[in-house]
């Protein structure tokens, strides 16, 4: 198992480099971050010149691509080369909305996986019950809206659940518009029940996209595993049927789903734009938009290593959790 995590680690950084010269590139290319000074008052061509100079833009795109890389691996991530914005240090800015949008992906992700998994096994099982139809039907209902409409409507039931509270006396508790400043205060109890108030709505924004897409695989992954041969050979044998779905199909079936969490959970994490927008959470999201709008190179690129290397670092944990779930594919 340790030589089979090695080769793919191994596999992995070469990924890793040419994935971040190829952002690189795209980015480089993708306009001047200093045309916008030809258009101020005041900056002569002696100027933008020497900005060029300053920030390596006179240089060949290979030269700068490896200023970059060494620069980022040795801890310096640069910094935001916005036009008319304070500048700003890239790495506590990346790491900061990681870790607001990371709060919210892993909460939403794990929730995600058990109730799918579970929903679309109790759904093969009880194949064409109506258990089967009910979890088919709320599939598709969260398959065909689209994410803008899941999180305002969920935001929505969080007014009207604050509304009741207020007419009852009470304080608000759930929070609609982006993280409380300063942290949470009290003792534990307090802490858990504010804690819980902020992250609730977007977690289950989130939670319920995802749902349904674990909840369809991991039902026609068991469906499949059930009407194979080794698991009718296991019911010929007189084993229950609690244990061949346990010992048998489960561990099987969850092979697809695996890969899905894997690719899924890197592309929720860089891609919850809109959830993080209809809350007015600052995370990984935001700062992608906001670096795009500006054309802000430095910042682009240490949005896009991060969030390469996490979709590399998901997959490398998909691959382990195939070897752990079927060791033939450690032998391949």
């Amino acid at each position: 198992m340790i030589r089979y995590i090695i080769r793919r680690l191994l596999i992995s950084i070469p990924i890793l480099l040419i994935g971040s010269f190829a952002c690189y590139v795209l980015v480089a290319t993708a306009g001047n971050p200093l045309a916008e000074m030809r258009f101020r008052p005041g900056v002569t061509e002696a100027d933008i010149k020497a900005a060029e100079v300053e920030l390596g833009l006179d240089q060949p795109i290979v030269v700068r691509y490896w200023n970059w890389l060494t620069d980022f691996l040795s801890g310096d991530w640069g910094q935001s080369i916005a036009l008319g914005q304070a500048k700003q240090e890239v790495f506590p800015a990346v790491t900061d909305a990681l870790w607001t949008t990371g709060r919210l992906v892993i909460g939403a992700e794990l929730l995600a996986l058990t109730l799918g998994v579970s929903v679309g096994v109790l759904a093969a099982v009880k194949q064409y019950s109506i258990f089967d139809y009910l979890a088919t039907s709320t599939a598709f209902l969260m398959f065909s809206m689209p994410i803008f409409c899941v999180a305002v409507i969920v935001k929505n039931y969080g007014i009207q659940f604050n509304n009741v509270l207020e007419s009852m006396g009470l304080d608000r508790w759930l929070t609609t518009a982006g993280p409380r400043p300063g942290g949470f205060s009290g003792d534990l109890g307090e802490v858990i029940f504010k804690y819980t108030g902020t992250f609730l709505l977007p977690t289950v924004a989130l939670m319920l996209i995802s749902f349904a897409a674990y909840s369809r695989f991991e039902r026609a992954s068991m469906l499949e595993i059930l009407h194979s041969d080794f698991v009718r050979t296991a019911r010929a044998k007189g084993i229950s049927q609690s244990r061949v779905i346990f010992r048998h199909a489960f561990r099987n079936a969850l092979i697809p789903v695996a890969t899905l969490f894997s690719l899924n959970f890197g592309a929720v994490l860089s891609g919850a734009i809109i959830t993080e927008t209809v809350f007015g959470w600052a995370g990984m999201g935001t700062l992608l938009v906001n670096s795009v709008r500006q054309f802000d190179p430095a910042m682009l690129m240490g949005w896009l290593a991060v969030t390469a290397t996490l979709i590399v670092l998901f997959n490398l944990v998909a691959d382990v959790v195939y070897g752990i779930l079927d060791p033939r594919i450690r032998l391949g």
